[in-house]
């Protein structure tokens, strides 16, 4: 308990240059605040109390504003920054190193009991109001964008952005030092203008093609003419 008490300390020290001692963490950091009363809602989520467990969330939300269901599963060093309005749902799982901003949605697309909500895998960074929906997998070392709406699978080491969600591999680009982790989820591909570009590009090489075809046709029919005139025949 101590030693994730510990990860989860640090992970804000490392992660948030804003924070000066873990004495103003334990008392005004409410994304802190929200991860250790889920905690303790999870382990009572755990023993099967659940209406004791959904009673610690539900204090749990009215305190911080951040919902986060008992039955989803954290792994350590979790940052929620600022965290308002985050919800994560009950079969949501969030690995090692995880870090998430305000407004994030983990959310479910079935009635049914089963696996719903989706997988962080370690190290994912989710930008504020991102919308993660139903039972995919985020892969590790992914950025998701803010205001994206995820809704398939994202492979490891990948860019997400858009609505819905595009998907762009990182490719061994932009890796934080080893050690650290990469927080420029304000580094973001833009699809729309590389679909435009590459449209741009294609009609620009169309109009090249036809002019020099139109050329062709001119001095084809230039010929022509010259021809007939000089030996007078006609049509």
């Amino acid at each position: 308990m101590f030693k994730k008490l510990r990860q989860d300390i640090q992970a804000v020290f490392e992660r948030d240059p804003a924070a000066r001692s873990v004495l103003e963490i334990l008392l005004f950091y409410p994304g802190f605040h929200a991860l250790w009363l889920h905690r303790l809602a999870h382990s009572l989520w755990r023993k099967r109390l659940f209406l004791i467990a959904r009673g610690t969330s539900h204090i749990n939300r009215w305190l911080t504003g951040i919902e986060i269901h008992p039955g989803a599963k954290i792994g350590p060093g979790f940052f929620l920054d600022h965290g308002m309005g985050t919800v994560i749902g009950e079969t949501a799982e969030i690995g090692t190193c995880v870090t998430m901003y305000h407004n994030v949605t983990l959310g479910g697309v079935s009635w049914q009991k089963v696996k719903r909500h989706p997988t962080l895998e370690d190290h994912v960074v989710v930008g504020a109001g991102a919308q993660i929906l139903g039972p995919i997998r985020i892969g590790a070392h992914s950025r998701i964008g803010s205001n994206s709406v995820v809704v398939k699978d994202v492979p490891p080491y990948s860019v997400v952005v858009g609505v819905p969600g595009r998907i762009r591999g990182l490719n061994g680009k932009s890796m934080p030092p080893a050690g650290l982790e990469d927080l420029q989820h304000h580094r973001l591909p833009d699809p729309t203008m590389e679909l435009l570009r590459a449209l741009s590009d294609r009609v620009d090489a169309l109009e090249t093609t036809m002019g020099e075809e139109h050329e062709d046709d001119l001095k084809l029919a230039e010929a022509w003419i010259t021809i007939t005139a000089e030996d007078g025949s006609h049509i």
